[in-house]
């Protein structure tokens, strides 16, 4: 077969997937084998595929490929989450380009449009993570909205009802003035913005011209203000606490209270304590027993309770402009300064939010939380890295009440149904809501119920996600839940540990009394060159389709995985080209621009490098009469499958402690440096001749065994060489073929190679320092040593990658250069004069060197908690310095 001179991703990475889909070789069901299974993190319906997801899933895909190589019933969900309020907005947006608004729709025809629309637009991500290689059991694909999770959310509503964990009250949320709904804290999105800091007078009551400095970037709320707080222990205003100061231009009468909360150095020491538009204000106001003035209405204009006339039904930014005006013409404003600060707003509409005290529904989450918390402290439930119990805990140990309606249709209708009293029962349907209305109410006449106009927040559906993808409320005892559940690992980021990883947690133990996962993998943030998060509103994210089509899946896999280390940020900046011409792509990748980031084009390249290595091998002609042995190749292939065990294991130590960038960069450098740069090299016939057949068939195994545990990181390059590289029959892909395991390994070999590829590395660099031909042979004298044996035996092979010729003397040779490698001293024979002033130079370096490294290996402490590894380094670099040290004395001496 003729093998092409260039790898191309384009022609192969579609063939395989279509391979894999044709053959089922995702699909799960249950058997007697051990389950691993995997619930994705359901992308929002609306979504499209950014490099957050590319990290997330590309992780959850190698996990999953390695699992099924490891003959476990691999299993992955795929699904969608319907985005309360993220498609509402989209479904509006487009009902608004056909003139129709949504005020004049019913709700039943406004779901019709949002179901359409679902239906067109809503399945565009999982198509793209396709094109990525996730191995998902597509067949198993749900979406949060369809009717048995529906149900699910309405059961779990009713169930926690009726123990009296949810209830409906008056509280402080976050509100969306343009959505008109309240939001989760995971929905807003705090930006710098520049300000004013309002400097206002509140004069004492029953006193002339006595008067305290509030400062305000919110001067709009003054008519809503309930009281002037100091800090009890500010001797500025101790004399004040009790006294009464009168909110200016409304003129009502409010106490002067002291809290801690109050900062001394911010703006006058002073905080004026409106309790309905502010949510530390609201605590306060709790814990002082304050009144609450609701003064900004739902759109965010001024309501009648502000008690000017002027400002009713104008909105909130016109008034602060206005009252500022107003203040100062009352004599009553001291001075204005710019301030910058945090405000936060609606990721969805953009809008500003409103802190606002409204009626909404609450789960308590005291009782909940509790064995959530307590199966996570214990480690029952794994976090990797561990850092982020810390984390964890601070929220877990006090968690706040969870509002879980939202003004809007699109959603799970909440379950609660109201008579024309206010009366109200919760039950899963409209008719078991009337029978149990009956009961309640036997001499009720002609009742007719309304339900609840809210839905439920969105992640009130996906904390019950793992149990429902596996219909586990519709059939609590199904196949399916008993097999797959508790499932295995949940890749996630860490932003949402509160809002959907604790939750989760909190659901598995109460509807299923289990944890609904093993391990949580929380991945980093994808970050520009400038450190800031990647994201549409800021435009800093590269398009994901054309980074593959750029670089290709496989190297946008590697990018996104090989330095993002668990739960650390990623720094990414891999700019992608402007025109899709296909000559300006080329002139773009040949370009200095797309070189900013190593990242994706470092993963192309060992694609590129792998295709090489299969080209290599399969130019090779073989012997295929009587073997001559090859003692070289015989040392090389030993040697290398010691080292490819070595690696395995430190491949599965990285693996069971999900270190998946640790693990890709141990196969990288296994791959590029041991198996091309010292292996191939070591056993490459020379040109025209033929290699045995004994090495031939044992590097093709060598290389089957690498592509096997680089699959799951590079599963298209992969399966395009395995399937040439032999004919087989243990296994239809490589997907399913059986992933390699560590076996026993001689670990003196591994030492003996050490001390020669540094002995081929420093005659290399004795060649280059002194500009000397490579293909002209270097004479090279070792002294005798104790080690003379090893490098005896790795003579040849060091002779054929360094270009020398060696010999072993007693003493140094006349016209040398001594060099060493390791303790062991070197002299390559070249005539070349010594510059003994850069001897005094190199010697003075080594020796202050040596200082600092006995200086880090005497600090008790750094030895007591490094790694054994970094100090073993340290100890190493220790002794080369001493090394290096003593050759040069004995030049100058």
């Amino acid at each position: 077969m003729e093998i092409s001179t260039k790898y191309d991703p384009q022609q192969v990475e579609q063939k395989w997937y279509n391979y894999w889909l044709k053959h089922n070789f995702f699909a799960s069901k249950p058997d007697n084998r051990e389950p691993f299974t995997i619930v994705i993190p359901p992308p929002n319906v609306t979504g499209v595929l950014h490099m957050g997801h590319m990290l997330n899933n590309t992780i959850q895909d190698v996990l999953i490929r390695r699992a099924r190589m490891q003959g476990k019933n691999a299993c992955w969900v795929p699904g969608t989450d319907h985005a309360s309020i993220a498609t509402e907005a989209k479904v509006v947006a487009m009902l608004k380009e056909k003139g129709i608004e949504k005020k004049d729709l019913t709700r039943e025809e406004f779901l019709k449009y949002a179901f359409k629309w679902k239906e067109k637009y809503g399945g565009i991500i999982l198509e793209q993570l396709k094109k990525l290689g996730c191995s998902c059991d597509w067949s198993r694909t749900r979406f949060t909205m369809e009717e048995e999770l529906s149900r699910a959310v309405i059961k779990s509503f009713v169930h926690l009802y009726r123990k009296g964990w949810i209830y409906r009250g008056v509280r402080m949320v976050n509100w969306d003035p343009v959505g008109k709904t309240a939001l989760s804290d995971e929905e807003v999105i705090f930006k710098e913005t520049q300000s004013k800091m309002v400097y206002v007078k509140y004069a004492l009551k029953n006193t002339a011209d006595e008067y305290i400095t509030v400062a305000t970037v919110r001067p709009e709320t003054i008519p809503g203000d309930v009281a002037v707080c100091v800090n009890p222990n500010d001797e500025r205003y101790k004399h004040l606490i009790g006294k009464t100061a009168i909110v200016p231009l409304v003129g009502r009468e409010v106490p002067i209270i002291a809290d801690e909360y109050v900062d001394m150095e911010f703006g006058t020491g002073t905080l004026k304590i409106t309790p309905a538009h502010d949510i530390a204000d609201y605590e306060i106001g709790l814990k002082h027993n304050l009144p609450a003035i609701d003064t900004i209405a739902e759109d965010g204009t001024m309501s009648e309770a502000v008690g000017i006339a002027k400002y009713v039904g104008k909105d909130r930014f016109w008034v602060r402009k206005e009252i500022i005006k107003d203040l100062q013409e009352a004599g009553l404003l001291v001075k204005i300064e710019d301030y910058k600060h945090q405000v936060g707003t609606s990721e969805r509409t953009g809008a500003v939010i409103e802190p606002k005290l409204s009626m909404q529904w609450w789960l308590k989450m005291s009782e909940i939380a509790k064995p959530a918390y307590e199966n996570v402290m214990n480690d029952t439930i794994r976090f990797f890295p561990e850092k982020f119990k810390n984390m964890y805990r601070s929220w877990m140990e006090n968690p706040k009440d969870w509002c879980i309606s939202r003004q809007l249709w699109w959603g799970q209708q909440i379950p609660a149904f109201y008579d024309n009293r206010g009366n109200v029962v919760v039950a899963e349907t409209y008719e078991e809501a009337l029978q149990e209305y009956q009961k309640l109410f036997p001499d009720a006449k002609e009742v007719v119920l309304h339900q609840d106009e809210d839905v439920l927040d969105t992640w009130f559906s996906s904390w019950l996600w793992p149990i429902s993808v596996f219909d586990g409320f519709k059939d609590p005892q199904n196949e399916d839940i008993r097999y797959y559940y508790p499932t295995d690992v949940l890749v996630t980021g860490f932003d949402i540990i509160f809002f959907w990883v604790a939750r989760m947690i909190m659901a598995g133990y109460e509807f299923r009394g289990e944890k609904p996962f093993k391990d949580v993998y929380f991945t980093g943030l994808i970050r520009d060159k400038l450190g800031r998060k990647m994201s549409k509103s800021l435009g800093n994210s590269p398009d994901a389709l054309k980074l593959m089509e750029l670089y290709s899946a496989d190297g946008v896999r590697f990018g996104v995985l090989f330095s993002s280390a668990a739960g650390n940020d990623l720094l990414f900046d891999t700019p992608v080209p402007k025109s899709q011409k296909k000559e300006d792509i080329e002139a773009f990748l040949n370009s200095p621009d797309s070189h900013n980031s190593k990242l994706c084009e470092q993963g192309r390249n060992f694609a590129n490098k792998i295709w090489n290595s299969y080209r290599l091998i399969k130019s090779w002609k073989v012997e295929s009469s009587s073997d001559k042995k090859n003692s070289s190749n015989q040392v090389a292939t030993f040697w290398f499958e010691a080292r490819l065990n070595e690696a395995l294991t430190e491949i599965e130590d990285h693996f069971t402690k999900y270190r998946i960038s640790e693990a890709l960069q141990t196969i990288y450098k296994l791959f590029w440096d041991d198996f091309c740069s010292w292996y191939l090299e070591i056993i490459k016939p020379e040109y025209g001749k033929p290699i045995e057949t004994n090495t031939y068939e044992k590097t093709i195994s060598f290389f089957d065994t690498l592509l096997r545990i680089l699959h799951p990181f590079m599963p298209f390059i992969t399966e395009e060489v395995w399937q040439n590289i032999q004919p087989r029959q243990e296994a239809e892909s490589i997907c399913v073929a059986p992933y390699p395991q560590s076996q026993n390994f001689d670990k003196n070999i591994l030492k003996e190679a050490d001390l020669a590829f540094e002995t081929v590395t420093q005659i290399r660099n004795v060649r280059n320092a002194h500009q000397i031909s490579p293909k002209e042979i270097l004479e090279i004298a070792i002294k005798k040593s104790e080690n003379e044996n090893i490098l005896q035996k790795w003579q040849r092979i060091i002779e054929k990658l360094a270009t020398a010729r060696i010999s072993f003397v007693e003493e140094k040779p006349n016209q040398s250069v001594k060099f060493l490698v390791k303790t062991e001293e070197f002299f390559a024979q070249i005539a070349v004069e010594i510059d003994l002033e850069q001897v005094k130079k190199d010697l003075e370096y080594y020796r202050g060197f040596r200082e600092s490294v006995l200086k880090k290996l005497s600090n008790e402490k750094f030895v007591a908690n490094a790694k054994p590894e970094i100090v073993e380094n340290e100890r190493k670099k220790l002794a080369d310095a001493e090394a290096k040290i003593k050759a040069l004395e004995e030049v100058l001496g």
